[in-house]
């Protein structure tokens, strides 16, 4: 019992504890957050970019190629946000979480999520269709973008731990990106109110690049959608 003894004294005593919580100017890495009960609190644009139907995609082709798809819009998506000066917080099979901060943070979350659909329709497909030209797949995603503060703490084991990053944004942003409409990008109303109106409209003449939905699991919230790109050398 004396495992079962250390587990049970361990779990009452993060209960128990009082937690010792700072705020960060920048996205901290595991090292910055203590193992106990320690946090960083920080305000952010959290961007979740999923691959669509990859369940789909791992039974009707070979692993190879379908690890080859995961490969390619991961690389193409982590690219990107680096130099949209988003850092990334998860890989998660075939998507991958980035949290933005200070002044233009909404900004840099949101083109960046139109910086991804770019490159997944002049580059990620065409190389597909050039590749493999039997190949009727095409790659689809979905991008989801909320803001807000984000607890941030220090989970897991010695030697064995990383950061959960807590808050109704990081939820609501993963939430958003399983939204089942090919190459939309989802951002909260908070997330648009902050854009400049270089992301809201375009195009000559100049139109809305966004639209107003309603989220039938969530009606209460603010959602807004786009199909628009940008190019990532813009």
């Amino acid at each position: 019992m004396a495992f079962v003894n250390d587990l049970v004294a361990e779990v009452e005593g993060i209960f128990r504890g009082s937690w010792n919580s700072r705020a960060g100017q920048v996205v901290p890495d595991v090292n910055a957050v203590g193992l106990g009960k320690s946090a960083a609190t920080i305000d952010a644009s959290v961007l979740y970019a999923d691959l669509a139907d990859s369940t789909a995609l791992v039974d009707n082709h070979y692993a190879a190629f379908a690890a080859e798809i995961y490969k390619v819009y991961l690389v193409c998506a982590a690219r990107i946000i680096k130099i949209n000066a988003g850092v990334i917080t998860a890989y998660d099979g075939d998507r991958i979480m980035a949290v933005f901060v200070g002044a233009g943070k909404e900004e840099k979350a949101v083109v960046c999520g139109m910086k991804i659909n770019w490159a997944i329709a002049n580059i990620v497909n065409p190389s597909i269709q050039r590749s493999y030209s039997t190949s009727i797949y095409r790659v689809a995603h979905h991008v989801g973008v909320d803001t807000g503060a984000l607890f941030v703490a220090r989970v897991g084991v010695r030697n064995d731990n990383d950061l959960v990053w807590v808050g109704p944004a990081a939820n609501y942003a993963a939430k958003m990106s399983g939204i089942a409409e090919d190459n939309t990008i989802f951002i909260s109303g908070n997330t648009y109110d902050a854009l400049p109106l270089r992301a809201r409209v375009g195009a000559s003449p100049q139109m809305p690049m966004w639209k107003s939905r309603t989220w039938t699991l969530y009606p209460n919230r603010r959602l807004f959608s786009s199909n628009w790109v940008w190019n990532p050398d813009q």
